[in-house]
């Protein structure tokens, strides 16, 4: 009895081995580096939330809890760009898992230059975030943009069109660039998925009498859950913080048709300079994006 209750209490940590403080010597580094660039910036935007921080006044930096952070969610305008910015993350979010779901079945059949393709494929993935944005901006150029010469010269239109001008169409057509530019790592993303499905699945359902449109409704869609959820979690924080596509094509506008809460933070920090606010705002699209993919998590995380 003695011997077991002696052998259930755990054992004193001796001193670190050879190993372990090797291990902590080469990790030490990366985590000093972390610390300076990703956990202290955040811990002191958070800091400065709770200040009135202006550049137009210097030396005047008054201590004022959260009242920043009421002053953002009581300003209509910061709704207006929430309402913009659930619209543009939604229409991107849907029609990146449609065509990646698209392109990943056709990927995941055996054809004739299906390797080139896949090539291909990986090249709006490879391109950085700001030359994707400064080529759609000539393509949607209103004098010399591509869009204008294809549709002009299949007789869509009768002369060039001030595509990024029109506010009814600016969202679309940045959701358009953005998507352009995601849908490759999602197709990768499902491709990986539809590759883990057993054959023996759709062997069972064809010898059950089930067709094409069945297997896929009853056998691929539902083994996919798990990868449409990192898909819809990736992509929807993705285009929530978007920014690069709305400062270099429109600048927010016309008018503030373009005005979502990236941008809205952008101004009201390096135009207003007002780096109290700002940080407020940043840290409210960062919680309600954290508590978004939560949901999104759990919601999927019940269903799978």
């Amino acid at each position: 009895m003695t011997t077991s209750v002696a052998a259930a209490k755990p054992r004193l940590r001796g001193p670190l081995t050879y190993d372990e403080r090797v291990a902590f010597l080469f990790v030490a580094p990366l985590a000093v580096v972390l610390m300076a660039v990703a956990v202290f910036p955040i811990l002191y935007s958070f800091w400065i939330s709770l200040f009135s921080v202006k550049l137009t006044r210097p030396g005047r930096t008054p201590f004022v809890g959260l009242d920043n952070y009421v002053t953002v969610l009581s300003d209509p305008q910061f709704w207006y760009a929430v309402e913009r910015t659930a619209f543009f993350a939604v229409l991107c979010v849907v029609a990146i898992s449609v065509l990646a779901l698209l392109v990943a079945l056709l990927l995941n059949e055996e054809f004739p230059g299906r390797r080139v393709l896949s090539a291909v494929l990986l090249v709006p993935w490879a391109i950085p975030y700001v030359a994707n944005a400064l080529m759609w901006k000539w393509i949607y150029d209103s004098n010399y943009g591509a869009l204008n010469g294809l549709l002009y010269q299949l007789d869509f239109i009768n002369s060039y069109m001030v595509w990024l001008g029109d506010s009814d169409k600016t969202l679309a057509l940045i959701a358009n660039a953005f998507v352009w530019k995601e849908v490759p790592l999602a197709t990768i993303l499902l491709l990986v998925g539809l590759k883990t499905i057993p054959a023996d699945l759709h062997a069972a359902a064809k010898v059950d009498g089930a067709n094409a449109i069945s297997r896929f409704f009853h056998v691929t869609l539902p083994s996919l859950k798990s990868s449409f959820g990192l898909v819809v979690v990736y992509e929807t924080m993705m285009a929530i913080r978007h920014f690069d596509l709305f400062f270099i094509l429109t600048e927010g506008g016309p008018g503030d048709a373009s005005h979502v809460v990236a941008w809205r933070i952008y101004v009201e920090t390096f135009r207003n300079l007002s780096f109290g606010t700002g940080a407020a705002m940043a840290y409210i699209l960062a919680l309600a994006t954290l508590a978004l993919a939560y949901a999104i998590i759990r919601a999927l995380a019940r269903k799978i």
